[in-house]
């Protein structure tokens, strides 16, 4: 079904797009892969500085449906009690370049960069009660403490953050989301970690990575930039390490650039894909840690995008 239609393009806020789930939102993603689409030719992000912080330009086309994620990242917002984030996604009939939905740029991305970590994580979290350590406070640490929780199994939620208030808050979040046991922690808790999660604005390192075990999964969301890193050089040196992309990875990815730069690991250090973990052409490793690094693609916001306005079209159809 395509989404031709002659009428205003409709607007979904917030609430549908939140609606979709993290789940739903990793199933589009993995079916978008299935049916051939190929991250190595989706367009560059364009990015353009602005006195807030940096304008995003992030278009797609697959399939039926193509789009336009227009985002801005203010580092400021926060402190005037806004967003971080900011955006709209015009979402097109693919035949016809027709508008059909705008959506809530920010809710998206609060929705598909949790997803993304989700479907890596089908693939490379061991299965069972997992003990996941969480960085971050903000929309994307909740979003992914919501996506941990939606494909896998937390039996315990380690949030380290430099603000005890919100950390306290995502404890009690992860308590209202079934989780047995949550608490705040500090970098050294990754030592027992089955998960790590990375969704904070850090530039520098944010853990000792020669304390991660073998076979514990490393998530790292929190950057496009090539010169800033949660990571440390010893734990990208020791993965297995999986991308969106190799070509966006080594445009965007500073945990991985920066190695590059330093002579500790080659261009070719990159394992696999996430096209190639949904393939079952790779698999998860128990002989070492894994790293999942993600910069956010288009071709990411457009399947979700599209999966948020089939889901609306057929709700108001029944």
């Amino acid at each position: 079904m395509t989404g031709s239609t002659a009428t205003a393009p409709a607007y979904l806020d917030a609430g549908p797009v939140a609606a979709l789930g993290p789940a739903a939102a990793a199933e589009a993603l993995a079916d978008a892969l299935r049916a051939g689409l190929d991250p190595e030719s989706c367009p560059h992000r364009t990015s353009v500085a602005a006195p807030a912080g940096e304008l995003l330009l992030m278009p797609a086309a697959a399939g039926p449906w193509a789009g336009v994620k227009i985002a801005g990242v203010a580092p400021g917002n926060p402190a005037r009690g806004l967003p971080r984030i900011t955006g709209s996604y015009l979402l097109l009939d693919g035949p016809t370049l027709t508008p059909v939905a705008l959506l809530d740029g920010a809710a998206l991305t609060a929705l598909r960069t949790p997803a993304v970590s989700a479907l890596a994580l089908r693939h490379l979290a061991r299965p069972g009660p997992l003990r996941l350590v969480l960085f971050g406070t903000g929309p994307q640490a909740r979003g992914h403490l919501e996506a941990v929780c939606a494909v896998a199994e937390p039996a315990e939620v380690v949030v380290v953050g430099r603000r005890p208030d919100a950390v306290a808050a995502l404890v009690g979040h992860a308590r209202k989301l079934g989780v047995p046991r949550a608490r705040a922690g500090d970098p050294a808790d990754v030592a027992g970690a089955d998960v790590v999660v990375c969704a904070t604005t850090a530039r520098e390192p944010l853990f000792d990575g020669r304390l991660v075990a073998p076979g514990a999964v490393v998530v790292a969301v929190g950057s496009h930039e090539p010169d800033a890193r949660e990571l440390d050089t010893a734990l990208v040196r020791s993965a297995a390490v999986y991308v969106e992309s190799r070509a966006a990875a080594l445009r965007e990815a500073g945990d991985l650039l920066v190695p590059v730069a330093e002579g500790a690991i080659g261009a070719d250090h990159v394992t696999g894909t996430l096209a190639d973990l949904v393939a079952g052409t790779h698999r998860r490793q128990e002989d070492r840690p894994q790293v999942f690094k993600s910069v956010g693609m288009a071709w990411e916001d457009l399947a979700v995008a599209a999966a948020v306005y089939r889901t609306v079209r057929a709700n108001s159809e029944t």
